[in-house]
């Protein structure tokens, strides 16, 4: 299966991983446009006036959506982050709306929040992805 890893960009060395775990079950396996700058420096997922100009440079935002769009389903890695198990970020929870659009497999690495606690988990459970409990196996 063709599978685009997707989630903050804190979790980049996790994609990676993620990506080569992948690998070796068969899969096919892409990471976001702009996962370099962010495997090099680990603080630039929070310097936010250089990274909106390094993804308006390289059109970051749609080389994302159309890598979504051709591939066979997305996997959110959704670890806690700023205090919330199973946090899922602004662009990564864009790009699985885009993927939700196009009908793609969508996946979760870990369960959701609850969407009583942070609004943006509603929308994740009307897309209805498929909860994996940190078990790629599961991904068919």
């Amino acid at each position: 299966m063709k599978i685009m890893i997707i989630g903050s960009m804190a979790f980049v060395k996790d994609m990676v991983a993620v990506q080569k775990e992948l690998q070796s079950l068969g899969h096919d396996v892409s990471i976001p446009a702009d996962s370099d700058p962010h495997l090099q420096d680990a603080d630039f997922v929070d310097s936010l006036t250089a990274n909106v100009a390094f993804c308006i440079e390289n059109n970051t935002m749609k080389r994302n959506f159309d890598m979504v769009a051709a591939h066979d389903a997305v996997l959110v890695l959704n670890h806690r982050r700023n205090d919330i198990d199973g946090y899922i970020g602004t662009s990564a929870l864009l790009e699985m709306g885009i993927a939700h659009f196009h009908g793609k497999k969508l996946f979760l690495y870990n369960a959701q929040p609850d969407y009583n606690l942070v609004r943006w988990a509603h929308e994740v459970a009307i897309m209805q992805p498929v909860i994996l409990d940190e078990d790629l196996s599961k991904i068919k």
